[in-house]
Formats: C-alpha cells, sequence, structure tokens
C-alpha cells in the first residue's frame, strides 16, 4: 500500500514538474518573440549632459538632468571592474546571463518571507531592468528580466555588457554611471581613485539612496566594508591591499558640481547660449563647447577678485553673524540636527558656515557640517574680536548658536564673512577678442548675476580717455595747456559746478598731465571745446551705443553707462592700434562624437577687423595712459615692473564705483568693484585703491611669461623732448597739425599751445 502511495505520489511529482516545464517552456515560447528588440542597447545613445572646456580642454562646467561621461570598457580601471564583481556578480564571466545558485537562493528566501525581497540579478540582468523594465518586484518582471538576459547574453559581448551596465547605472547624486560619479563624490576621474573609493562607488548600485556617502556615511561604510571583503575573498586585492583600504579616511566633495576651474559665470553664458539654439537637446545630445577661457588665467583671475574684495570688505570691519539657530538644537548638540540647521545655508568656497559652540574673548568653538569641531584663537578672531563683546547687542554678538563663516588658513581657522560689496574681472585679446578670463560676481551660488556683461555703471573717469581720444582728432594735442581753474556751467536755469577729485586747481596743465592726475576740470573744458555731439559720435569707434552716452558735458567724467565686457572691448582698440574686435567666449561647438558643429570666425586685428581709429591716434593715447602708471594715478602698478603698461583707474561720484582698466598689447583687463545697490564704497575708496590692486595681482600672473612689446610710433607721428618741472618728456603731435600750426609743442614746458580750429582755441583759453 505504502509503495503505491510513493509511486503515485513520484508519478504525480513527475506530472506537475512536466507541466511545470511545459508552462514555462510555453511561456517563453510565447514572451521571448515579444521581447522589445535591443536597438537601445546595440545603438547606445546615453543623455550625455553639456560639457564645457577651456580653450585648454579643462572641464569647466557640465550641465543635464543626468550627470554622465561615457567611458569606453577598455579605459576602466580593472580594479574597478573587480569591485564591481565582488558587490554584484562575481561569476558574471562564466554564467549565460543568469547565476541559478543565486537565483535558487532568492525563491526560497521569498518564498520563506510570504512575499517578493530579494532578486539575485545579475550584471546582464541589471542592465535588461535598466533599458526596458520597471523597478517593481514581481514574478512577472523578473521573468521577463531573465528572457531579456537570456537574449542580450547572445547578442552581446560580455565586455559590451559591462560597458552598458558601467556607464546607464544610477548612482545617486544625479549621477549616471561610475565616471560623473567619480566626479560626484569625490571631484576626481575614473582612473584616480583608490580601492578603497573604488569599493565605496560599487557598493552604490545596490541601493543609490541608502548607500549615499553623502547623505547616508555610516550605512554607506558597511556596504564598502562588505564590497572589500568579497575581493579580499575572491583574491582581487592583496591583505595589504584590504587592510590600507579598510583604513583610509575618504574624503567627499562636500559641492557635487565643482570643477578644476572656478568658472561658473562663463558656463552659465555657455549654457543660454546653447539653449537659445538647441533647445532642450541641450542637455541630452553630448553637446561639447570648447571656449576661449584659459584655464590657469581663469583661476588667477577668480583669486584676484576674490582676495581684492575680501580685502575690501576687511577694512570695513566686520557687521556680526549671518543668523542663529534653534537654542534647542544647540543644547542636544547632536551632529544631525546640526547638519541639518546648516543644510539650508549655501557655502562660499573656502568660507564654510558654522554654528558656534562657545565662545568667549579668547577663543570660539564651532562646528562645520560633518560633523567636524573647531577652534578659533589668537590671530583667527581678530577681525570679528569686536562682535565678542557683551556690549554688543544680542544680534551683533558671536554667541552660542551664532552661524558664522570660518576659512582654514595657514595658522589656523578665521573668521571672516561674506561681503556685502560685489566686483567683476574681465580679461580678453585685444588682437582678437578672444575672453581669456571672466568673474562676474564674488560667488556665483550666492549671486549669478553676472556684472561682467549685466552690470550697467557709471565708468567715471576711465572713460575719459575715449574723450581725450576724440579731442587728439579735433587738434587737441597731449602738450595743449589747459586751464584747470573753476569751472560753473548753468543750463537752463540749472547750475553745474564740477570740481577734481582732490579739491585742488592747478591752473595751465597739460592735457598729458590732466589724464595722468584725472584732473576733472580740464576735462569738461576739453569736451566743452570739441563738442559733446562730436565726442559722442567719436565713441562709436570702440563700439559704445551713443544711446547710453548722452551729449552733455557730464559725458566728460563718464556719467554714461557701460558695462565691464564694453569696456574691455573700447579700450582693445587703444591695444591693438586702432582696429574694432568684437569680444567672444566660445571657440567651437563639437557633437558628442566630436564633430565640430560651429566655431567661432574672429574678426582679428590688421587682418579682417575694421580700422576705426587711426594709429596714430592709439599710440598718442597709449603713450599718455603710460603716464597714467608711471607717475599718475596708478603708480601701484609700476611694481610689475614692465614698461609696456597703459590704463586709466576711475571713481564714481560719492565713490558709489571704482575702476580700473589697463592693458598690454596682448591683453586688456577691466576690474570693477561696487554694491548691488548703488552706494558709496567709502570716503576713501578710489578705482587706484579698491579696483586697481585686483587688476595688478591678476596681469602679475598672467603676463609673467610675456615678453615686453612697447607700441611702435606709425608715420605722420612726430615727437619731440623738452624738459620741464617732471623732467625731460617726449611729446608726440600729428605731423599735419605742426606744420599747420607754427605754436604747437612745447618751450621749456611753460608755453601755452593754440589748437588749429578757432571754436576750440576759443573755449580752451
Amino acid at each position: 500500500m505504502a509503495k503505491k502511495i510513493i509511486i503515485s505520489l513520484l508519478v504525480l511529482s513527475f506530472g506537475i514538474t512536466i507541466i511545470g516545464i511545459s508552462l514555462a517552456a510555453l511561456a517563453v515560447i510565447v514572451t521571448y518573440p515579444k521581447l522589445p528588440p535591443l536597438n537601445a542597447l546595440t545603438d547606445y545613445k546615453p543623455k550625455i549632459p553639456l560639457r564645457i572646456f577651456s580653450e585648454d580642454k579643462v572641464l569647466i562646467g557640465e550641465f543635464g538632468e543626468e550627470r554622465r561621461a561615457f567611458v569606453p570598457i577598455n579605459q576602466v580601471p580593472p580594479m574597478m571592474i573587480n569591485a564591481l564583481l565582488a558587490a554584484e556578480d562575481e561569476r558574471f564571466y562564466q554564467h549565460g546571463g543568469i547565476d541559478y545558485l543565486g537565483v535558487l537562493r532568492a525563491i526560497v528566501g521569498n518564498v520563506l518571507s510570504g512575499h517578493s525581497q530579494s532578486g539575485a540579478s545579475t550584471i546582464t540582468m541589471q542592465v535588461a531592468k535598466n533599458f526596458y523594465l520597471s523597478n517593481e518586484k514581481t514574478y512577472t518582471r523578473k521573468f521577463n528580466e531573465a528572457l531579456l538576459a537570456f537574449k542580450i547574453e547572445h547578442n552581446l559581448s560580455k565586455d559590451q555588457i559591462l560597458e552598458l551596465y558601467i556607464n546607464q547605472i544610477y548612482l545617486g547624486q544625479r549621477a549616471y554611471g561610475f565616471s560623473s560619479a567619480a566626479q560626484t563624490y569625490f571631484g576626481k576621474n575614473l582612473k584616480d581613485l583608490t580601492v578603497a573609493e573604488f569599493a565605496m562607488l560599487a557598493g552604490l548600485p545596490k541601493a543609490p539612496s541608502a548607500y549615499n556617502p553623502i547623505v547616508n556615511p555610516k550605512r554607506a561604510t558597511l556596504r564598502q566594508m562588505y564590497v572589500l571583503r568579497r575581493m579580499a575573498e575572491l583574491n582581487f586585492i592583496d591583505a595589504a591591499q584590504y587592510k590600507a583600504a579598510q583604513t583610509e579616511r575618504l574624503v567627499f566633495s562636500r559641492n557635487s558640481q565643482q570643477f578644476p576651474v572656478h568658472a561658473e559665470y562663463v558656463a552659465e553664458m555657455v549654457r543660454q547660449m546653447m539653449f537659445k539654439k538647441y533647445q532642450e537637446a541641450t542637455y541630452t545630445q553630448g553637446f561639447q563647447v570648447f571656449t576661449t577661457i584659459n584655464s590657469q588665467a581663469q583661476n588667477d583671475a577668480y583669486s584676484a577678485l576674490r582676495n581684492g574684495i575680501l580685502d575690501y570688505d576687511n577694512r570695513h570691519g566686520y557687521r556680526g553673524p549671518e543668523g542663529f539657530i534653534d537654542a534647542a538644537l544647540l543644547a542636544n548638540q547632536i551632529d544631525e540636527q546640526l547638519d541639518e540647521a546648516l543644510n539650508n545655508i549655501k557655502e562660499a568656497d573656502d568660507l564654510r558656515p558654522a554654528v558656534v559652540l562657545s565662545s568667549n574673548s579668547k577663543e570660539v568653538n564651532a562646528y562645520l557640517q560633518g560633523g567636524e569641531k573647531i577652534t578659533i584663537q589668537g590671530e583667527g578672531l581678530r577681525f570679528a574680536r569686536s562682535a565678542l563683546s557683551d556690549k554688543n547687542t544680542p544680534a551683533n554678538r558671536i554667541r552660542p548658536g551664532a552661524i558664522i563663516r570660518v576659512n582654514a588658513t595657514e595658522k589656523g581657522w578665521a573668521i571672516k564673512q561674506l561681503p556685502d560689496v560685489e566686483g567683476a574681472i574681465v580679461a580678453m585679446d585685444p588682437q582678437s577678442g578672444a575672453i581669456r578670463a571672466l568673474v562676474g560676481g564674488f560667488d556665483f551660488n550666492h549671486n549669478n548675476f553676472n556684472h561682467v556683461t549685466q552690470a550697467w555703471r557709471q565708468p567715471g573717469s576711465s572713460f575719459k580717455p575715449f574723450v581725450y581720444s576724440a579731442s587728439l582728432e579735433r587738434g587737441v594735442t597731449p602738450a595743449t595747456m589747459i586751464n584747470d581753474a573753476p569751472l560753473v556751467i548753468e543750463v537752463g536755469g540749472q547750475r553745474w559746478e564740477p570740481k577734481n577729485y582732490d579739491g585742488r586747481f592747478r591752473g595751465m596743465t597739460s592735457v598729458r598731465k590732466a589724464l595722468t592726475l584725472s584732473t576733472n576740470l580740464v576735462s569738461v573744458r576739453i569736451l566743452q571745446a570739441i563738442g559733446a555731439d562730436y565726442a559722442q559720435q567719436h565713441l562709436t569707434r570702440f563700439g559704445f551705443d551713443p544711446k547710453q552716452h548722452p551729449a552733455y558735458l557730464t559725458m566728460a567724467l563718464g556719467a554714461g553707462s557701460v558695462t565691464p565686457l564694453q569696456l574691455a572691448e573700447g579700450y582693445s582698440v587703444f591695444a591693438n592700434t586702432g582696429y574694432r574686435v568684437r569680444s567672444y567666449f566660445i571657440d567651437r561647438i563639437e557633437d558628442a562624437r566630436g564633430k565640430v558643429l560651429a566655431q567661432t570666425q574672429p574678426e582679428v586685428a590688421g587682418k579682417n577687423a575694421p580700422r576705426t581709429l587711426d594709429a596714430r591716434n592709439a599710440f598718442i593715447m597709449n603713450s599718455m595712459m603710460g603716464d597714467v602708471i608711471k607717475m599718475g594715478t596708478a603708480t601701484k602698478a609700476k611694481v610689475l615692473g614692465r614698461n609696456d603698461l597703459a590704463g586709466k583707474t576711475g571713481t564714481t561720484n560719492d565713490a558709489y564705483d571704482a575702476w580700473f582698466a589697463g592693458y598690454q598689447a596682448q591683453l586688456v583687463t577691466i576690474t570693477w568693484i561696487g554694491f548691488d545697490q548703488p552706494k558709496s564704497l567709502g570716503a576713501r575708496e578710489t578705482g587706484g585703491g579698491a579696483a586697481l590692486p585686483i587688476w595688478v595681482n591678476f596681469m602679475g600672473k598672467a603676463l609673467k611669461d610675456i615678453p615686453e612689446s612697447p607700441w611702435v610710433m606709425p608715420d605722420g607721428v612726430t615727437s619731440r623732448t623738452s624738459d620741464t618741472e617732471r623732467g625731460p618728456i617726449t611729446e608726440y603731435f600729428y605731423q599735419e597739425f605742426q606744420s599747420t600750426n607754427p605754436q604747437l609743442g612745447l618751450s621749456g614746458g611753460s608755453e601755452t599751445e593754440v589748437a588749429p580750429i578757432d571754436e576750440i582755441k576759443e573755449q580752451l583759453f
């Protein structure tokens, strides 16, 4: 009887097995033909973001919903592959798409638990899921995934499958693929990672959010340790490597948008231009834009502007903490809660936000996001010492709970603050118009308004050279003597009484000396003599819009509006001896495969750029602006030890704006500093004091390896050297003006020169 029962059960089991196999076969027969074609894999076209590079091919920006950088399998470091196999699929190169032992374990586990909780997916199955299926945990999806894995294995090689996986998988922080993840989490190229870093990334595919080292460092570390252990067990690493990787302290990138070069304003300019041209395809088609920016010059400009603004800020004192956190959070001092309090406070490069834990006149203890606790003492307290006094109001006092800014110096941590003032710097090649460096503000994350291209400000005295240039065309020369004396102008019942910055009157003054010392009254008399309408039209030679510079005498003092970029283009006409070149910042646009889609054809001085200014005019203006540096308002630039520099300081009324516009034959650089909501920078803040040091800091590095190139006197200019109270001075004149007027020139530096145009003569004297 028992024997019959056993035989019956065996027959029944066999029958059920046959039926199951038949049903499974039927399901395969029915389902397999319905599987999607593998075009997405065989003709893989990932969503690759817009990538922006400097002229020397340094990545300076990236825009796209998916951060991704495709890397061929033969360029993937072997240790990265080993870490992935150890974490995800150790028998990847042996199985045919399905790891049957893993599947059996998963089925047993799911049956015992009563629901689907694990899957034993191979790398091939994960590729199938990522490209074609949802993330739902059902047997139907798992069945389709297995069939797709078979199909993929029969159509692609193992290396092709692994290449797809490495580039497609989502790894958190908007990073797709391991190359992008390496930049996102560590700020490194994939090839430069350590064993410990490879293991951390290899642990992410299982659950990118759960094992994100930025958000969940403890869980991420546990997963990393598991991957390292599996790598050691599989002999992918030896005992020494295993031990070193276990103890290695990983340093994560605090800002996932960091790039080797601070060119955020340039990158945004490119993004806007690309979107206007390509719309949404901008972010998915893998466009590569190569700018004219030089990576070293850009970083030097960023540092120079930042240091100049911080120097200004230091001169005007500490304003107090940025805010305060809830006292309850401070009482418990739980790292997670303090981190949460700091989450909404944007970092500003090396100016890191911190919460004060305790404070007194001798030291401040503070908490930095990520669990680091620091102590600030001695010199680090100097800038903010006044805010440590109990005499301050609670809102202005550094006390427990205060949010402050700190930065690490060679002498330790120091208290700083985010400046209120803004600034800009732009450097361009005057021969071609190529922009070599551009920084539109102190910190892009805090203020993405681009002051180089968007800020319309009064140029002040930095605009005088364009008026003086116009006067040369009307017969005025650098030796012309003009009375620097009080001037009152009444128009329509309104009275205007311009004054010199220093309040002094110098009497009869040469035009050269007037520009060198930035004398306002002489400048107004020059414009009065040549006519504001004439000067307004002359401005178009430099690319200025007459509408921005009304034909009033205030034009002589720079009362119109310019952007720093416009000013750079204007000064380039002087620097390149008279050619109008237009600035540009994109050299070429390439598609994802490197095919050039568009390329800028610049107008180059001396080749295809139009000449808009007489070479004689440019030469004489360069000579006069050279004196501004040698003996005028910009003598701080003499520290550079060069004889081929020229420029002009600029300070507007009530010191709302401070400028320095300076150049050499190969580089024009404009620096500006001011408040977004215009207000005085301070009674002693001038172009020479606030903007010029930024220029000197930058140009000292930018011109380091560039030999001097003095301007060559063109035909049609004659010179004469005379002794003056300032020593021998060589003066330059248009030849025809000298030959038609016997009174031209200087005699002992005291004679008054008469211009050849009668109406000018009448107004000048």
